[in-house]
């Protein structure tokens, strides 16, 4: 594992906490840091700055409960909130601008779909998954597709 600063999306969710600890292990072996970043999504129809009080409440609670993850690791982590049109396109700028050596992006589960096979009937150009293939959100498609470091994902398994 040679990640030494390592750069942590937070959506409050269990995987992302546990990408939060995992990255604080690698960075304290590697001597590095950690930055954990909240991206509050921001609707084209307000400008960029828009005061959006209840979104940036939740964001700073999720940064809270990052930072005690930290904590129980040893661990100091920089935490920040970022207000941007995408979280995805926020989250691959920030990594360029800290020069970051990777990303640990926490997944959460999404049933496979399991009825039929084959394509299903093209959206924006694309074909539909396959039918139980593994799926993953929006952002973190393009977070795989498009950061310039490593990217680990983390997925918890599957709640019974």
């Amino acid at each position: 594992m040679t990640l030494r600063d390592i750069l942590v999306p937070v959506d409050g969710s269990d995987a992302s906490l546990e990408a939060v600890s995992l990255a604080c292990m690698t960075a304290k072996r590697n001597k590095g840091k950690v930055y954990v970043v909240y991206v509050v999504e921001v609707h084209r129809s307000l400008p960029l700055d828009a005061d959006l009080r209840p979104e940036a409440i939740k964001g700073e609670d999720v940064l809270d409960r990052a930072e005690r993850r930290a904590e129980e690791v040893d661990f100091e982590v920089e935490g920040e909130l970022l207000q941007a049109r995408d979280a995805a396109h926020a989250i691959v700028d920030e990594a360029i601008e800290r020069s970051v050596s990777g990303i640990i992006l926490g997944v959460g589960y999404k049933r496979p779909l399991t009825e039929g096979t084959g394509l299903a009937w093209p959206r924006g150009g694309k074909p539909a998954p396959l039918r139980g293939e593994f799926r993953l959100g929006r952002v973190s498609q393009y977070v795989l597709e498009n950061a310039p470091c490593e990217v680990w994902l983390i997925r918890l398994p599957m709640a019974e």
